[in-house]
């Protein structure tokens, strides 16, 4: 995955000049309409095909590169149908869904696999970020955006009485069915299911015969084979002040990518209140803007990009080189960058 390359400003400089014709991706989300197509033939028989639609509350682009431009156009359309399936089953912002089912009830009977493989990935990264990650901070994250929404600044004490609520601990799986031990808990799977759902648009690319593609959604971004010409896939990484001065830029083939930032979902002009939240102290962290992380799926690199920002950047570079096949690039809250070892130089 990893590709030596020039310098950083010639990388930009390259990457402003061919993105537009070779396939791109950037490690977040830009204004695009809502729907958009193209198809541009590149000799006899290769043709690059993207499609840009709102999905999962975000821009998902797909670019494929195929010899025929109408089974790559189907390909996208089915790889389009799944996100919309695995969404509705995922999402929380619906009360129909299985997950607005169980914050509602606090039990999940016999629910769909896909939502019993999220849920076991989260504990698992719970585990091992010692809690970093945690899918049982909705509460406050619904106190942060109710507060704001009226006004206010949610107190201390507000704060601290939705702590009770928190911890994966409070999870409980039961002969196949999916518990909360407390009345007034609830899940988000908003930092890893859009990978999930990512990885999962990938496969089905890649099953009708488009094994040459990438994915962006929203900065979640998985990468197979080649771009256009048999050339690597150019992915940079998104500025924190939506600038087009991109810190990093790097090649990709066959890999998975994604950011987070407090620069995404804020709830105050300081962004002091935003949708990464500590579930340890009910706070957003404060020290990083922005983390991108490298791994072996999209999933993976969405749930690590969470619980490195909810570290400290020095300590999330540290955990990140102790895991394997990862690699995370960290802007603090001054700008200033932090790479793990294997980071593409």
């Amino acid at each position: 995955m990893k590709t030596a390359t020039t310098n950083c400003d010639q990388k930009r400089r390259s990457f402003l000049k061919l993105s537009g014709l070779l396939g791109l991706g950037v490690a977040s989300a830009t204004l695009l309409p809502v729907e958009k197509a193209e198809a541009l033939l590149f000799g006899k028989n290769e043709y690059k095909v993207t499609k840009t639609r709102l999905a999962m509350g975000t821009f998902v682009a797909m670019t494929a590169i195929h010899s025929s431009q109408d089974e790559a156009e189907n390909a996208i359309g089915l790889a389009f149908e799944e996100i919309e399936r695995l969404n509705a089953l995922l999402t929380r912002f619906e009360t129909s869904s299985p997950v607005g089912e169980l914050n509602a009830s606090g039990k999940l009977i016999a629910p769909p696999q896909e939502v019993q493989e999220l849920v076991a990935r989260s504990l698992y990264y719970n585990r091992e970020t010692n809690g970093a990650f945690d899918i049982t901070v909705k509460p406050l994250i619904d106190l942060y955006k109710n507060s704001f929404a009226t006004g206010s600044q949610p107190s201390e004490k507000m704060i601290n009485d939705m702590l009770p609520r928190i911890g994966s601990d409070k999870i409980r799986f039961q002969g196949g069915d999916v518990l909360l031990a407390h009345n007034e808990m609830g899940i988000t799977l908003d930092g890893i299911a859009k990978g999930y759902i990512v990885d999962r648009a990938s496969e089905i690319l890649s099953k009708y015969g488009v094994v040459n593609h990438l994915i962006n959604a929203g900065g979640d971004i998985r990468t197979s084979g080649t771009a256009a010409k048999g050339r690597a896939w150019t992915v940079a990484i998104q500025n924190p002040d939506k600038s087009r001065d991109f810190p990093d830029v790097i090649t990709m083939k066959d890999g998975a990518i994604a950011t987070s930032g407090n620069y995404e979902v804020y709830y105050d002009r300081e962004k002091v209140f935003h949708h990464i939240v500590n579930g340890h102290t009910g706070h957003s962290p404060q020290l990083s803007s922005s983390v991108t992380i490298i791994a072996p799926t999209v999933m993976d690199a969405d749930a690590l990009a969470t619980a490195v920002f909810v570290m400290e950047p020095g300590a999330g570079v540290r955990f990140i080189d102790g895991q394997p096949e990862s690699e995370c690039f960290i802007l603090d809250r001054n700008g200033q960058p932090s790479r793990s070892k294997g980071w593409q130089a």
